[in-house]
């Protein structure tokens, strides 16, 4: 048996990823969160640890003890922020026989960072990165959505370092009040210039990137990373999102992207589940919204067109053998989303 840790197991994503591992009768799978009643815990039989979040000082000390009393061979991560501290401690997890599904650190500084990964990709010649300017001032900010055309054209705005689409918003000339209030559900992304305007002005904002609109079709790819090596990319169409996480969609083969993805996994160099997400520009080239360095919630998607990503990433960190037939990818399916239950 492989006994695999996965971390997170209250994140959105966890019951598609469990489901994904729980496929494979050799794996024994432990799970984690700082939540004592993350939904993952009630999703298998097995054996689930309470760890303190990623900023504790005693964070990976717990990790490490869990894998020595466990003899855990592989980590999976799946929360944003504790990317970071297993990257920092990779080296020395390996040393003990324990592998983790994660970048290095010089990878996920760039990945992680929408403003040092537009500069990093334009300054390697990358193609498709949105007009962007980055701000930190709220004279910078009234100046940089004139200079991307703004009111003849819609501009977006979000936070360098975020996650889903927490500091996400666009400012649209066209759309009302009225509008917004009884045509739009509470969590649309829309918000009035003066509106935003008034918010920066009084309060200390993080670094921003200012861009461009992008108002075609979105598509997050899935993919699987050897050391900056693509070895799988899988594109899907978002057809549906609730919150920033897909609930519908289609696995669709996107030459287009998939050479956009590989070309971003050769020069940032990362490794393990990668996400990787874009969106249709109104000149119609497909343009970078951002890198997710970590597997993605909606994976479980791509087991429905026959292909398990997760497992895959876990056979490749051990070395275990890869069958072709496990690669081959139901091109077409469509997927859909719903809410579920646990009882406790």
């Amino acid at each position: 048996m492989i006994n695999i840790l996965m971390t997170g197991a209250g994140a959105p994503g966890a019951p598609g990823i469990i489901k994904c591992l729980k496929q494979e009768g050799s794996l024994n799978l432990f799970l984690c969160d700082s939540n004592p009643d993350a939904v993952g815990r009630f999703l298998h039989d097995g054996v689930f640890k309470v760890v303190p979040k990623a900023n504790d000082v005693d964070f990976i000390k717990v990790i490490k003890q869990i894998c020595s009393e466990n003899n855990i061979s592989v980590i999976m991560p799946l929360v944003t922020l504790e990317l970071f501290v297993f990257a920092k401690y990779k080296a020395e997890l390996e040393e003990i026989g324990i592998k983790v599904l994660v970048s290095d650190e010089k990878a996920l500084n760039i990945a992680n960072n929408k403003a040092y990964l537009y500069e990093f990709l334009n300054a390697k010649g990358v193609d498709f990165i949105p007009s962007f300017l980055k701000v930190n001032t709220y004279d910078e900010f009234n100046k940089s959505i004139k200079e991307l055309d703004y009111p003849s054209v819609p501009v977006c705005f979000k936070p360098s370092v975020s996650n889903g689409s927490r500091g996400f918003r666009i400012i649209n000339s066209t759309v009302n009040e009225f509008d917004l209030l009884f045509n739009y559900k509470p969590d649309n992304t829309y918000i009035l210039l003066e509106k935003i305007q008034d918010i920066l002005r009084e309060n200390k904002f993080p670094e921003l990137i200012v861009s461009e609109y992008l108002p075609g079709e979105e598509y997050s790819v899935d993919c699987i990373a050897n050391n900056g090596k693509p070895v799988l990319i899988i594109p899907r169409l978002r057809r549906k999102m609730l919150g920033g996480i897909s609930t519908a969609g289609e696995i669709i083969m996107n030459q287009e992207l998939i050479v956009y993805s590989k070309e971003i996994i050769e020069k940032i160099g990362l490794h393990g589940n990668i996400g990787i997400q874009f969106k249709r520009a109104a000149s119609g080239q497909f343009k970078l919204l951002e890198i997710n360095p970590r597997v993605q919630g909606t994976i479980v998607s791509i087991l429905g067109a026959g292909v398990n990503m997760p497992l895959i990433a876990v056979k490749q960190e051990l070395g275990l053998r890869i069958e072709e037939a496990e690669l081959n990818v139901k091109w077409g399916t469509n997927f859909i989303r719903y809410w579920d239950e646990v009882f406790y």
